[in-house]
């Protein structure tokens, strides 16, 4: 079916552009007449993709689900709390979205069904838990757990940017700083000892040697870290066997690997944990984890986790088995088993990881500082070091 740009008026004579499904401008028409929008134009739309998902950020959707819990809880109907989000939402291609909703859920469509038309928008675990609310009678709780984990996915995520940004910045000034002395400064004092027509020390000849490899060959050193990026990145995304090595590599590496693996292990338990609670089964709730960790070693031990639960074998003891969790955190999940509490324990086990990384985050971030310093450090002691020693020998040997 096409896709049509349409601009329309709402009751209250506002204005709306968006896009929707239709045979043609007729079809159109009575669409959005059934939405309480009346037609002013309308023609084919020339994008080949039905939306655009990179216009739409996770504060939108945290906003579309506490709007819609909020509502539903009131006893609203999910076509008018659409219809009434339609209108306040402020990202244009979201409100293409909402708009889609509207039109999916009056042609006969459940909210979960409706959301399923746009899997660039809403994934997998979230389709699954509002189908579970629909199901069980609990969607505003599904929705008010929604607009929680959505919440604490973003602070995650600004934790993690912090983690990373921070070391780039200052790691990016070491560089500027090197090239500059490599390229300016070094180049000027090397020649002043040329012509002193003395013996030149090992040091200072291996650092004109590199001095004379950023003067003439400066465009490598800058074109060289985003080769090797976009190169990783091509063999990540072409090489499962490479996407694999690296997933390990990046849980695993010092410092910032235990620091990754327990964010990962965080965002599973939490989302587990709301799944079990909305009646997803324990089954189904790990093979949709498998596609929210991210990471491919982890992705396998929870599908050999699954398979073995499949098998007969307790929760419990099929983490144990995988060591992927330190003891304390298998002791929380298997006493929440007992308990029939699970779910309980798994968010226990989330704030358990939500702390620990807060701590290391600002553990690393304190050491990175002077461990950065220290490098600069380094490098400037090394250059004046080998510039400045053959000076001074000179200058030693002269007779007054």
């Amino acid at each position: 079916m096409p896709l049509f740009t349409y601009k329309a008026i709402d009751p209250r004579g506002k204005s709306i552009v968006g896009r929707v499904e239709a045979v043609n401008l007729f079809d159109l028409e009575q669409r959005l007449a059934r939405m309480d929008l009346d037609l002013v134009s309308g023609a084919p739309s020339s994008s080949k993709s039905r939306f655009l998902g990179g216009g739409i950020k996770r504060a939108d959707l945290i906003n579309f689900c506490f709007h819609l819990e909020q509502l539903a809880s009131a006893g609203v109907p999910v076509t008018e709390g659409l219809t009434d989000l339609r209108e306040s939402v402020e990202n244009p291609r979201f409100r293409e979205v909402v708009a889609g909703l509207v039109e999916s859920i009056e042609g006969g469509r459940s909210l979960s069904q409706a959301l399923g038309e746009f899997p660039e928008v809403f994934g997998k675990v979230f389709v699954s838990l509002v189908r579970s609310g629909e199901q069980t009678g609990k969607l505003s709780e599904v929705l008010k757990s929604l607009t929680e984990t959505l919440k604490w996915e973003d602070e995650l995520a600004a934790q993690t940017k912090k983690l990373m940004m921070y070391p780039a910045f200052v790691g990016g000034i070491v560089l500027l700083v090197t090239f500059f002395l490599m390229v300016y400064l070094v180049p000027q004092m090397t020649g002043f000892i040329r012509n002193m027509g003395e013996a030149i020390p090992l040091q200072t000849r291996i650092l004109m040697m590199v001095s004379n490899f950023f003067v003439n060959y400066w465009y490598v050193v800058f074109a060289a870290p985003p080769a090797l990026f976009f190169g990783l990145r091509f063999l990540i995304k072409t090489n499962p066997a490479v996407e694999y090595a690296f997933d390990k590599y990046k849980i695993s590496m010092p410092l910032l690997g235990p620091i990754l693996k327990k964010i990962i292990l965080s965002r599973f338990a939490a989302s587990f944990a709301m799944m079990y609670s909305s009646g997803i089964t324990v089954l189904d709730a790990i093979r949709s984890c498998e596609e929210i960790v991210g990471n491919k070693p982890l992705e396998q031990a929870l599908r050999t986790a699954g398979q073995q639960i499949a098998e007969g074998k307790h929760l419990t003891a099929a983490f144990e088995d995988l060591d992927l969790f330190p003891p304390l955190v298998i002791r929380m999940m298997r006493i929440g088993e007992n308990t029939g509490a699970l779910d309980t324990a798994l968010l226990n086990v989330s704030y358990f990881y939500n702390r620990e990384v807060k701590e290391a985050i600002g553990k690393v971030q304190a050491m990175i500082e002077p461990a950065l310093t220290l490098v600069l450090g380094a490098i400037l002691g090394w250059v004046m070091l080998s510039v400045l020693g053959p000076i001074y020998d000179s200058i030693s040997k002269m007779k007054f």
